[in-house]
């Protein structure tokens, strides 16, 4: 399952969105039906991911922790805690909770990313600069691809 593209989209006044249609039918034709949304570890957006992604990800964290290393747990438990299963209705609409627009600064207008197995929803304005610029962009893809020093 592989989510592609950059689709601009509104929520209304009540936190509501469509997820585009490109993004449902990935997971109508992989068999998923519930979505778990939580905030991004590291960037200001929100995360979708289908609940095979959710559980392998649950698993390899889960499996890379200590039960008994009491910080460690506290990771586990937020990271869990901060999530919330998600239902669209039968147009594929959500509602994106309060919180959660607090958190990533969402008013109004949105911008959905396929990003491999999950789907990030972004503030418009939050994402309109791109995370690198072009050269340093290409630069870090070929350290990153040939495995050497950038």
């Amino acid at each position: 399952m592989r989510f592609l593209g950059n689709i601009e989209a509104k929520a209304d006044a009540k936190g509501r969105a469509f997820l585009p249609v490109i993004f449902r039918k990935v997971l109508q034709a992989s068999g998923e039906e519930k979505l778990i949304l939580r905030k991004d570890v590291f960037e200001k957006c929100l995360v979708l991911y289908p609940e095979s992604v959710w559980n392998e990800q649950l698993d390899s964290l889960r499996s890379s922790l200590n039960r008994w290393n009491r910080q460690e747990w506290q990771v586990f438990r937020q990271f869990v805690s901060d999530a919330e299963f998600i239902a669209l209705d039968s147009n594929g609409r959500f509602l994106i909770p309060k919180r959660y627009l607090k958190m990533v600064n969402i008013e109004q207008d949105i911008m959905f990313k396929g990003v491999d197995d999950t789907i990030e929803i972004w503030s418009k304005t939050n994402c309109d600069e791109p995370d690198f610029q072009p050269e340093e962009f290409g630069k870090t893809l070929q350290g990153i691809m040939s495995n050497k020093e950038i």
